[in-house]
């Protein structure tokens, strides 16, 4: 399949400065469902944005708000310092790309480029270079004439962006657009995604619940969960500093602990139902969980400034390619460990005794 020409200058399109994205005390509800709860953001000039969450915690509502298909019962939305709040759709500037990708199947594919631009209205010479610019920039120029039925699934998605970058936005924002592909397909078209944005110096906001996506292009990422922003950060940032049992377990596989804090100073303790009080730095907060991921924790290797120790036993493991993953039995508690995989090694046999040793800098103190 032939995707846009990352090594071709961009063509005159789209030469708005990056613009920033405020979104401050946002509340919204339909009825007596408080879907949006005091959301405050800020997202920075050029930068690729995304909404992370499980489906239903609001991450759609709020791009929809941005594009303005949702209304607000408080708080303000500005795109470069203006405020959009109350402006309808195609006065904000903005550019959407829907998941279902919303083409006209009666019309060929620069007429569905065009579509946009003519209910604007352009002038026709106008309308036809940016049609023509924005088929070259996707990639899509010998295919103009054909119907979207007659394209794959990444032309399909690629036609949607191309009609929505012909309008010139200054914020393009991105409803789950891979997730109509195959998993090969979604690994190609997020990375024309990502180098497009680059670019084109575009900010994007982009929406999903598949953390592999939002972990792979995004610069910064928003964890939301039933209309709440739990934390913002980069992707590296969020899986090793995750702010809450939310985040920690929906970014990757963690390993959580419940407990509490005990003692006093340097005699702080984490106690936890079947092991011992384990030590607990001066700085920690009062948790009431620790977290370490699989990969974090080691096999019968006590070497090391240990702060945890869980004897256990093999209870079952799973060959990842790459990696070995053991679940280990610990104190009727089941705790994921990752092992490299290297050629000719052997594998623990299931029923082994073992001891599990996390260092004291891979344990993150949850207080919530």
């Amino acid at each position: 399949m032939t995707g846009p020409n990352s090594t071709a200058a961009a063509p005159p399109l789209l030469a708005a400065t990056p613009v920033d994205i405020s979104i401050s005390g946002v509340n919204l509800s339909y009825g007596s469902n408080h879907v949006l709860k005091d959301v405050n953001l800020e997202i920075r000039p050029g930068e690729f944005f995304a909404f992370l969450g499980p489906s239903g915690c609001g991450k759609t509502t709020l791009l929809r708000l941005i594009a303005g298909f949702n209304e607000a019962q408080s708080g303000e939305v500005r795109v470069g310092g203006r405020d959009i709040a109350r402006l309808p759709p195609w006065k904000r500037d903005v550019g959407m790309v829907f998941q279902s990708y919303a083409l006209w199947p009666h019309m060929s594919v620069a007429r569905n480029v065009a579509f946009g631009l003519e209910e604007r209205p352009l002038p026709r010479a106008e309308i036809a270079r940016r049609v023509e610019a924005a088929l070259d920039l996707l990639g899509l120029s010998h295919l103009a004439d054909r119907r979207p039925s007659q394209l794959s699934g990444g032309q399909q998605q690629r036609v949607a962006l191309a009609r929505t970058l012909a309008i010139e936005p200054k914020v393009l924002l991105l409803d789950e657009p891979l997730s109509n592909l195959d998993a090969k397909m979604r690994v190609q078209v997020r990375r024309e995604l990502r180098d497009l944005q680059q670019r084109l110096r575009l900010t994007a906001i982009f929406v999903t619940h598949d953390q592999e996506e939002a972990n792979t292009i995004c610069d910064r990422i928003a964890v939301m969960n039933d209309g709440v922003i739990q934390q913002v950060g980069e992707p590296m940032e969020l899986y090793e500093r995750p702010a809450n049992r939310f985040v920690a377990g929906f970014l990757g596989t963690a390993n959580i602990i419940d407990g509490r804090m005990g003692g006093q100073g340097t005699d702080r303790r984490f106690e936890a139902q079947g092991l011992a009080p384990i030590p607990v730095p001066t700085t920690a907060p009062e948790a009431t969980g620790l977290m370490f991921r699989p990969q974090d924790a080691m096999l019968d290797d006590p070497s090391g400034p240990d702060v945890l120790t869980l004897p256990g036993r093999i209870a079952q493991r799973e060959f990842l390619g790459g990696t070995i993953r053991y679940v280990v039995s610990c104190s009727g508690r089941e705790v994921l460990v990752d092992r490299p995989f290297q050629s000719a090694m052997t594998a623990l046999p299931v029923d082994t005794p073992t001891s599990i040793h996390v260092p004291r800098d891979r344990i993150v103190w949850l207080t919530a």
